[in-house]
């Protein structure tokens, strides 16, 4: 049996990971109180139903608020039996689960307890630490959309081949910030930069023109060839240490010119490799 345990922060994304695991043939229940868990998954290995091959769980801090203590026993048990447990852990700043509250208008669901929304997050943020400290994959989704993160949980959980590294190379720019969830981060910023050139100005980094002009600069050249290097050096650490997921982001000033250039020709050279699969992500390019 595949057992995938979502939980995490409310306005974190949660139903999308859910929904987006039952799309890929996962039997799923969320809000699952925790004391019904130990329970239900007993009765689903007792029968030999193909439905039940793969399970999905989502489970809510209003549940765990009165069971934490039984968590991690809980947890424990299901990973001396024969089962495949994935638990998921999703976050998010508070800055961008604010501005969620806000553009929905939902209420946060510890608001009614009287606490303030800031507060409330804060609550459910300390119920749930011990939750992100047991999990094997956390995924921050502060600056990450829907098709995004559908597309996250697809590639780190739902894949039959798990083995294989999943390899997300994102460009950016340095002026919106340096994206959260990166284990690498590569400052292009040294390299000659398209924006001072006018005809190259509203361009980006995949437009040919641009391409050609920074293709003519050896250190573009060399720049690529020495982080290629070092991600081909040290990615197999990664899968030592059960890590199948590796975020490399390439930033420049605007994340429009430099860091999408050497974001791409990056791609093109592991794409070629059987035992990586490459996410490209141009995180403030500009359509």
């Amino acid at each position: 049996m595949k057992l995938v345990v979502v939980s995490g922060l409310s306005g974190s994304g949660k139903s999308v990971a859910i929904n987006t695991l039952e799309d890929n043939d996962f039997y799923c229940i969320d809000n699952m109180p925790l004391a019904m868990l130990p329970t239900c998954i007993e009765q689903f290995m007792s029968t030999s139903a193909v439905i039940y091959d793969k399970i999905a769980i989502g489970v809510d801090a209003r549940n765990l608020s009165q069971d934490m203590q039984a968590f991690p026993g809980i947890i424990k048990k299901f990973r001396q039996h024969d089962i495949d447990l994935k638990l998921v852990y999703l976050e998010a700043s508070e800055k961008a689960l604010v501005q969620r509250y806000n553009e929905t208008a939902r209420k946060h669901p510890f608001t009614q307890d009287g606490l303030s929304l800031i507060d409330a997050i804060q609550a459910e943020n300390k119920i749930l630490a011990e939750v992100a400290a047991l999990a094997d994959i956390c995924i921050d989704t502060s600056q990450t959309n829907v098709r995004q993160l559908r597309s996250v949980i697809t590639d780190r959980i739902c894949r039959d081949k798990p083995a294989v590294l999943t390899l997300l190379l994102q460009s950016f720019g340095f002026k919106y910030s340096v994206p959260d969830d990166s284990n690498y981060v590569f400052d292009v910023r040294i390299l000659p930069n398209p924006y001072w050139e006018p005809q190259l100005r509203s361009l980006t980094g995949n437009d040919p023109e641009v391409v050609d002009y920074l293709q003519s600069h050896d250190e573009v050249k060399q720049i690529i060839i020495s982080i290629g290097d070092f991600i081909e050096y040290w990615a197999p650490y990664f899968c030592r240490d059960s890590r199948n997921y590796l975020s490399v982001s390439v930033g420049c000033t605007g994340g429009q010119h430099r860091s999408v250039h050497v974001t791409e020709f990056l791609a093109d050279r592991f794409r070629k490799s059987a035992d990586k699969h490459v996410l490209v992500r141009h995180r403030d390019l500009k359509s």
